[in-house]
């Protein structure tokens, strides 16, 4: 009998399991495949936490890996802050997906039963809240369950620290450790309910810190210089079944706007994300109610959340009347511009104000921020970069958050949390898009507008899917090649080789080489003169790798041509071809 089919019999044999669980194993009984899959492997506790498929096995999303992380982050938790982390406890929200709320409740009880004070939320909460909540709450950690935009198969375990931002690297790993270290997951700990309740370590967050938190997004981001104008912006907003519905639109009425047109289908709460193929605001077929709405009342903009909301993709009405999907990189320099220019205008802040972006998004938010003298810094792709950096700023004191964004949706324009929100997201781009129809342009002009000062700049997210059962083995082959023979692209010259995995930045055609100081990452960027570059990363242990590329043309053919070449040559290279 293998090492997975022993374990496959150990939860048979569990008096207390759930029927539903015993009934998902009865039904692989004799599957040798199955059954491998499931429990020859641990689901994998990674630098975002877990993520996975729900159901039975060590390799699945339930009650008991739940549990088994929970105690690993109990004891990183009693090393890291010894006998304060009673008191200060954890913070846990969770999303709209199956199994949130009782995968949450497990989460409150393990760390009860490690006299770890759980502070639960009453109902499902946005990512960015629970950031919010652990800062104020004076949290020493945070869990959140979601899988973001994910199948409805999937939910996921994420790991916050005290500052209100996901863990890096070290403390991922430590919390890993001590996970693996307990092998019976049936031997966990957890109290009941009543119990943790009588001891007073199982609490409910207050109705109360939504309020607030809200009320702090509406101060933070709400523009000084608008007035009645926001009555004049038309909006059409869709949680995507998720739970941005209430927090949204709570920020938008209360900051002023009225004409706000829900998307009734998606309005609901739905674990199956009935009326969409995937909760993904990346995609043009997720807003496809929104802007069928649009078309229908007249509406300036169209926003939708993933369902854990902190990104938020968006369709603006350009200037013949035609609704229009604008990418998160188009998207994060309209902020910052429209943040520069209103610093700018109205100042502010007691500390220079500082942009982040991520080291595969789009470089004409930086261009358009140091235009206006305001520093950029880039990080590693994955917004908890972005969190740390703004931590680490406060805390000595030489920056304060302008903006924070990654190509991928997500922006951050206040520092009351440290991740990216959708929440701000929202109102942010509600307020800017107010802010110029108030100046008879809309979104799409002030784009053009900045495509004519700074350059046409193009962007693109390319995935490449290695099938096969040799397909992990291909990938690393694919990016090892690109190491040893750099990316070469007819009639661009190679500059400069970023490889993140060596901490290096190589010069072609010289001995010369710069260390980069960013943390470990397998991702290689390729950048070529007159600044375009292409960057290739994997994706874990799936056998696909997440391709990047970035150009800056002289006008609108010729930034089209280079974006097309930069991602023939590149794809090419990385099937093998």
């Amino acid at each position: 009998m293998t090492k997975a089919q022993q374990a496959y019999e150990q939860w048979l044999q569990q008096p207390h399991l759930p029927e539903d669980l015993r009934a998902e194993l009865e039904r692989i009984r004799g599957n040798d495949g199955e059954i491998e899959e499931r429990f020859g492997a641990d689901l994998d506790f990674g630098t975002g936490g877990l993520r996975g498929v729900m159901g039975a096995g060590l390799n699945r999303m339930n009650v008991y890996t739940v549990r088994r992380a929970t105690a690993g982050l109990a004891l990183h938790l009693e090393e890291r802050f010894g006998e304060d982390v009673a008191k200060r406890g954890v913070a846990i929200g969770y999303d709209v997906r199956h199994n949130s709320a009782t995968f949450a409740e497990a989460v409150a009880l393990t760390l009860a039963a490690y006299s770890i004070k759980a502070h639960l939320f009453p109902v499902v909460s946005p990512t960015p809240e629970l950031s919010f909540a652990v800062r104020d709450l004076g949290c020493a950690a945070g869990v959140m369950i979601t899988a973001s935009h994910n199948p409805p198969k999937y939910n996921g375990y994420k790991v916050y620290n005290e500052h209100g931002g996901q863990v890096l690297e070290d403390d991922a790993r430590d919390i890993k450790d001590r996970m693996e270290s307990i092998q019976d997951l049936f031997a966990i700990p957890h109290l009941p309910r009543e119990e943790a309740e009588a001891r007073g370590l199982f609490a409910m967050i207050p109705a109360s810190l939504r309020a607030k938190y809200i009320e702090a997004v509406v101060s933070e981001v709400r523009d000084p210089r608008l007035g009645d104008e926001r009555s004049r912006l038309s909006i059409v907003y869709t949680p995507l079944h998720g739970t941005g519905n209430i927090p949204v639109r709570e920020a938008l009425s209360a900051a002023g706007y009225k004409d706000v047109h829900l998307v009734e289908a998606q309005v609901e709460p739905d674990g199956d994300f009935s009326t969409v193929k995937s909760p993904n605001p990346e995609e043009q077929e997720a807003l496809a109610l929104g802007v069928k709405l649009a078309e229908e009342v007249g509406a300036h903009l169209v926003m939708g959340n993933d369902p854990d909301c902190d990104r938020v993709g968006i369709a603006v009405r350009d200037a013949s009347g035609r609704m229009q999907l604008l990418t998160g990189n188009q998207v994060g320099a309209l902020i910052v511009h429209y943040l520069c220019e209103r610093h700018r205008a109205t100042g502010g802040f007691h500390l220079p104000p500082i942009v982040f972006k991520t080291i595969v998004t789009s470089d004409m938010g930086k261009h358009i921020a140091e235009s206006y003298g305001v520093h950029v810094e880039e990080t590693l792709t994955g917004f908890k970069y972005i969190g740390d950096r703004v931590t680490r700023h406060e805390a000595d004191g030489t920056y304060r958050l302008l903006a924070g964004y990654e190509e991928s949706y997500g922006y951050l324009v206040s520092p009351i949390v440290r991740d990216k929100d959708g929440v701000q997201g929202a109102l942010v781009i509600a307020e800017m898009a107010a802010w110029h129809l108030a100046h008879g342009r809309t979104l799409v002009d002030v784009l053009r507008s900045l495509y004519e000062q700074y350059g046409w700049y193009g962007d693109k997210l390319v995935n490449v899917e290695l099938e096969g059962h040799d397909g992990v083995e291909r990938m690393k082959r694919a990016l090892q090649d690109l190491r040893e023979r750099p990316l070469e692209v007819p009639g661009l010259a190679l500059v400069a080789v970023e490889d993140y995995l060596e901490r290096e930045r190589r010069f072609p055609g010289t001995d010369r080489a710069e260390p980069l100081t960013l943390p470990v990452s397998d991702v290689q960027k390729f950048i070529f003169e007159g600044g375009h570059w292409a960057a290739i990363r994997p994706s874990g242990t799936e056998p696909k790798m997440k391709m990047y590329f970035g150009v800056r043309g002289r006008n609108e053919t010729e930034r089209d041509e280079l974006l097309d070449k930069l991602v023939q040559a590149l794809t090419a290279r990385a099937r093998m071809e």
